[in-house]
C-alpha cells in the first residue's frame, strides 16, 4: 500500500511539473489566431492585438525607426517622425508629426496595421486616441542598456523578424562584453556629461548617460541625484571636480565651438587642466537603438583615451 502511494506520488509531481510547464509555455507565447492576429502585451503592461505580420507600420520616434530598419523592414515602415534622420532610407518616408503632436489624418491615409510609439516622449492620451481610430498601437519604454535589447527582441517578435533580433542583440552583448573586460581593472575617472546648455543640465541616476558611464568604466559626478536630468551650476561643477567633461551635441543648431571654448575659463576643473573636454554624437548615446553600442564604444574611448581603442567593425 505504501508503494502505490509513492508511485502515485511520483506520476502526481510529473503531472504537475508538465501543467506548469505548460502554463509557462501559454503565458509566453504570442496568441496567435486564425485570421492572422497576434495578441501581447507591450512595455507599459497595454494589451495589444494586430494584424501579424504587420505590413504598414507607423514609427512615432527616431530610435523605433533605427530599430525597425535594422530588422530588414524597409518596405513595412511606412511611416516615421519628423525626428527621424536615421538611416537614410527613413528620410523617404511620410511624416507623420512630432513625438508629441501628431498629424492624424496623414496617419489615417495611411492606413497602418501597427503603430509603434515610446512611453518616453509619444504621449499616453495620443496613443489611446490612435487605438480609438482603429490603429493598433504597442509601446516600447527602454529605460536602461539592457532594456533596449529587449526592446529589439520584441519589435522582432511583433514584426516576425525574430532571428534578426537574436542577431543584433548577441552582436550587442558580444560587443558590450568587449568593453566591460578591457576597463574593468582601469581607473574609473569622475564623468561630467552636459546634456543641456542654458541652464547646465547632466545626467543623474537611472539615465541612459549614467548608465553608459557606469558600462564605459566611469563615475558619474551625478550618479547619486535623484533628478534623473539635474541641472548643476558651475559652483556645484566646481566642488564635483570632473577629471572628463563629455558635451552631448542634443541640440542640432548648437554652437558646439562657443560651448567648447567657455569651458576652457575654468582652469581649476581637472578635464579643462587636462584638456579633456569633449564633443558626443547625441544620438548615439541619447537613442535607445542598435546605435547605442556605438555610443558605448565611443564613451569609453573618451574616458579611457590610450588604454582603450574602439574597435573597427567590419
Amino acid at each position: 500500500m505504501g508503494r502505490g502511494k509513492t508511485v502515485f506520488s511520483h506520476q502526481g509531481r510529473k503531472r504537475w511539473r508538465f501543467f506548469l510547464i505548460l502554463c509557462m509555455f501559454i503565458f509566453l507565447t504570442p496568441l496567435v489566431s486564425d485570421a492572422g492576429t497576434l495578441k501581447l502585451k507591450d512595455e507599459v503592461g497595454r494589451e495589444v492585438t494586430f494584424s501579424f505580420p504587420p505590413k504598414r507600420i507607423v514609427s512615432l520616434a527616431p530610435n523605433i525607426t533605427e530599430i525597425l530598419f535594422s530588422l530588414g523592414l524597409d518596405e513595412e515602415v511606412v511611416g516615421v517622425s519628423i525626428h527621424c534622420n536615421y538611416p537614410e532610407k527613413a528620410k523617404s518616408r511620410v511624416r507623420v508629426g512630432s513625438y508629441i503632436s501628431i498629424d492624424f489624418e496623414r496617419v489615417i491615409s495611411l492606413k497602418p496595421d501597427l503603430i509603434i510609439a515610446t512611453g518616453a516622449g509619444n504621449p499616453r492620451e495620443m496613443v489611446e486616441r490612435l487605438e480609438r481610430l482603429g490603429f493598433p498601437s504597442f509601446v516600447i519604454f527602454p529605460k536602461r542598456f539592457e532594456d533596449v535589447l529587449q526592446s529589439i527582441r520584441h519589435l522582432g517578435r511583433v514584426s516576425a523578424k525574430e532571428r534578426e533580433a537574436l542577431s543584433i542583440i548577441e552582436s550587442m552583448q558580444r560587443r558590450k562584453e568587449k568593453v566591460a573586460e578591457r576597463t574593468k581593472t582601469l581607473y574609473r575617472p569622475k564623468v561630467f556629461l552636459q546634456i543641456g546648455e542654458s541652464p547646465i543640465v547632466t545626467v543623474g541616476k537611472g539615465s541612459f548617460g549614467d548608465d553608459l558611464i557606469r558600462l564605459a568604466g566611469g563615475e558619474n559626478v551625478a550618479g547619486k541625484d535623484k533628478e534623473m536630468y539635474p541641472r548643476l551650476g558651475m559652483e556645484e561643477i566646481l566642488k564635483r571636480s570632473p577629471e572628463v567633461i563629455l558635451i552631448s551635441s542634443m541640440n542640432p543648431k548648437g554652437d558646439y565651438e562657443r560651448i567648447l571654448r567657455e569651458w576652457e575659463r575654468w582652469k581649476m576643473i581637472p578635464a579643462v587642466k587636462q584638456g579633456r573636454i569633449h564633443l558626443i554624437d547625441s544620438d548615439l548615446i541619447d537613442r535607445p537603438s542598435p546605435r547605442i553600442i556605438e555610443g558605448l564604444e565611443e564613451m569609453a574611448t573618451l574616458i579611457h583615451p590610450g588604454r582603450y581603442k574602439k574597435p573597427v567593425q567590419n
